[in-house]
Protein backbone atom coordinates (compact mmCIF):
# COMPACT_ATOMS: atom_id res chain seq x y z
CA UNK A 1 0.00 0.00 0.00
CA UNK A 2 3.01 2.22 1.09
CA UNK A 3 4.62 1.79 -2.30
CA UNK A 4 1.23 2.09 -4.56
CA UNK A 5 0.72 5.60 -2.86
CA UNK A 6 4.41 6.69 -3.20
CA UNK A 7 4.07 5.61 -6.85
CA UNK A 8 0.52 7.78 -6.99
CA UNK A 9 2.12 10.71 -5.52
CA UNK A 10 5.25 10.63 -7.95
CA UNK A 11 3.09 10.34 -10.88
CA UNK A 12 1.18 13.15 -9.80
CA UNK A 13 4.23 15.67 -9.10
CA UNK A 14 5.56 14.47 -12.75
CA UNK A 15 2.03 15.17 -14.23
CA UNK A 16 1.27 18.14 -12.76
CA UNK A 17 4.91 19.23 -13.33
CA UNK A 18 5.43 18.40 -17.12
CA UNK A 19 1.71 20.60 -17.64
CA UNK A 20 3.44 23.42 -16.72
CA UNK A 21 4.99 24.29 -20.85
CA UNK A 22 5.50 28.07 -19.68
CA UNK A 23 7.48 27.62 -16.35
CA UNK A 24 11.40 28.72 -16.98
CA UNK A 25 12.28 28.86 -13.28
CA UNK A 26 10.32 28.43 -10.63
CA UNK A 27 11.46 28.30 -6.76
CA UNK A 28 10.31 29.21 -2.96
CA UNK A 29 11.99 30.17 0.14
CA UNK A 30 10.39 29.27 3.67
CA UNK A 31 10.07 31.81 6.24
CA UNK A 32 10.41 30.62 9.46
CA UNK A 33 7.11 32.09 11.44
CA UNK A 34 7.64 35.71 10.52
CA UNK A 35 9.31 37.73 8.11
CA UNK A 36 12.23 39.87 9.48
CA UNK A 37 12.79 43.44 7.60
CA UNK A 38 16.28 43.14 7.72
CA UNK A 39 15.88 39.04 6.08
CA UNK A 40 16.47 39.08 2.38
CA UNK A 41 15.23 36.58 0.59
CA UNK A 42 17.47 35.63 -2.64
CA UNK A 43 17.08 33.55 -5.98
CA UNK A 44 19.82 33.14 -8.41
CA UNK A 45 19.30 31.41 -11.80
CA UNK A 46 21.49 31.18 -14.92
CA UNK A 47 19.92 33.40 -18.24
CA UNK A 48 21.74 32.76 -21.52
CA UNK A 49 18.45 34.38 -23.89
CA UNK A 50 18.66 38.04 -24.20
CA UNK A 51 16.29 37.45 -27.09
CA UNK A 52 13.24 36.35 -25.85
CA UNK A 53 10.89 38.31 -24.12
CA UNK A 54 9.86 36.61 -20.11
CA UNK A 55 7.30 37.56 -17.87
CA UNK A 56 8.88 37.90 -14.32
CA UNK A 57 6.31 36.40 -10.80
CA UNK A 58 7.61 37.23 -7.22
CA UNK A 59 5.17 34.56 -5.33
CA UNK A 60 3.93 35.02 -1.58
CA UNK A 61 2.24 32.35 0.35
CA UNK A 62 0.61 33.80 3.26
CA UNK A 63 -2.11 32.92 5.94
CA UNK A 64 -4.71 34.24 8.18
CA UNK A 65 -2.07 35.48 10.54
CA UNK A 66 -1.22 38.65 8.21
CA UNK A 67 -2.33 41.21 9.09
CA UNK A 68 -2.67 44.10 6.31
CA UNK A 69 -4.06 44.31 3.11
CA UNK A 70 -0.94 44.93 1.27
CA UNK A 71 2.19 44.06 1.14
CA UNK A 72 5.30 46.29 -0.10
CA UNK A 73 8.37 45.11 -1.36
CA UNK A 74 12.01 45.96 -2.21
CA UNK A 75 13.44 44.01 -4.99
CA UNK A 76 16.64 44.17 -6.74
CA UNK A 77 17.74 42.36 -9.93
CA UNK A 78 21.31 41.74 -10.07
CA UNK A 79 22.66 41.47 -13.87
CA UNK A 80 25.76 39.26 -14.48
CA UNK A 81 28.07 42.78 -15.08
CA UNK A 82 27.32 44.02 -10.99
CA UNK A 83 24.40 46.31 -12.77
CA UNK A 84 21.14 46.05 -10.09
CA UNK A 85 17.94 47.41 -10.97
CA UNK A 86 16.07 48.30 -7.67
CA UNK A 87 12.38 48.37 -7.12
CA UNK A 88 9.84 49.41 -4.57
CA UNK A 89 6.33 47.89 -5.24
CA UNK A 90 3.10 47.11 -3.49
CA UNK A 91 0.78 44.71 -3.72
CA UNK A 92 -3.22 44.00 -2.53
CA UNK A 93 -2.86 40.60 -0.14
CA UNK A 94 -6.24 41.16 0.92
CA UNK A 95 -10.22 42.05 0.13
CA UNK A 96 -11.67 45.41 1.70
CA UNK A 97 -13.51 42.96 4.14
CA UNK A 98 -10.29 40.93 5.65
CA UNK A 99 -10.50 37.69 3.47
CA UNK A 100 -6.93 36.85 1.92
CA UNK A 101 -6.71 37.29 -2.21
CA UNK A 102 -4.77 34.87 -3.57
CA UNK A 103 -5.23 30.95 -4.87
CA UNK A 104 -6.27 27.74 -2.11
CA UNK A 105 -7.83 25.66 -0.52
CA UNK A 106 -6.89 26.18 2.82
CA UNK A 107 -5.97 28.82 4.81
CA UNK A 108 -2.68 29.57 3.24
CA UNK A 109 -3.03 31.05 -0.35
CA UNK A 110 -0.66 31.78 -2.64
CA UNK A 111 -0.95 35.17 -4.48
CA UNK A 112 1.14 35.23 -8.27
CA UNK A 113 2.48 39.30 -8.44
CA UNK A 114 3.89 40.41 -11.48
CA UNK A 115 7.19 41.62 -11.18
CA UNK A 116 8.06 42.57 -14.72
CA UNK A 117 6.28 42.05 -18.02
CA UNK A 118 7.46 41.12 -21.54
CA UNK A 119 10.97 41.45 -20.41
CA UNK A 120 14.25 40.71 -21.96
CA UNK A 121 17.21 40.11 -20.04
CA UNK A 122 20.29 42.14 -21.32
CA UNK A 123 23.11 40.09 -20.32
CA UNK A 124 23.81 36.18 -20.62
CA UNK A 125 24.86 35.10 -17.36
CA UNK A 126 23.77 34.68 -13.78
CA UNK A 127 20.94 36.86 -12.46
CA UNK A 128 20.51 37.62 -8.57
CA UNK A 129 17.08 38.75 -7.46
CA UNK A 130 16.60 39.40 -3.75
CA UNK A 131 13.22 40.33 -2.23
CA UNK A 132 12.93 42.20 0.99
CA UNK A 133 9.78 43.19 3.16
CA UNK A 134 9.40 46.92 3.27
CA UNK A 135 5.90 47.00 5.03
CA UNK A 136 5.19 49.86 7.53
CA UNK A 137 1.70 50.63 9.42
CA UNK A 138 -0.06 53.44 8.50
CA UNK A 139 1.56 56.41 9.76
CA UNK A 140 4.71 55.27 11.27
CA UNK A 141 7.94 56.09 9.96
CA UNK A 142 9.69 52.90 10.99
CA UNK A 143 9.12 49.66 8.88
CA UNK A 144 6.79 46.57 10.57
CA UNK A 145 10.04 44.81 12.32
CA UNK A 146 8.53 41.05 12.06
CA UNK A 147 5.79 40.04 9.61
CA UNK A 148 3.83 37.54 10.57
CA UNK A 149 1.78 35.15 8.13
CA UNK A 150 3.91 35.40 5.18
CA UNK A 151 4.96 31.28 5.02
CA UNK A 152 7.05 31.02 1.91
CA UNK A 153 8.41 33.16 -0.88
CA UNK A 154 9.25 32.59 -4.02
CA UNK A 155 10.09 33.73 -7.78
CA UNK A 156 8.78 32.77 -11.42
CA UNK A 157 10.03 33.33 -14.51
CA UNK A 158 7.82 31.91 -17.43
CA UNK A 159 7.92 31.88 -21.24
CA UNK A 160 5.36 34.68 -22.86
CA UNK A 161 3.15 32.93 -24.87
CA UNK A 162 3.24 33.62 -28.82
CA UNK A 163 -0.02 35.32 -30.01
CA UNK A 164 -0.51 33.28 -33.21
Amino acid sequence: MLIRNSLLAIGLLFLTASCDKKRVFDDYKAIKGTWNKDSIVSFQFEQNDTVTPYNMFLNIRNNNDYPFNNIFLIVNLEQPNGVTVTDTLEYMMANPDGSLLGKGFSDVKESKLWYKENERFPKAGNYTVSIQQAVRKSGDIPGVEELNGVTEVGFRIESVESKE
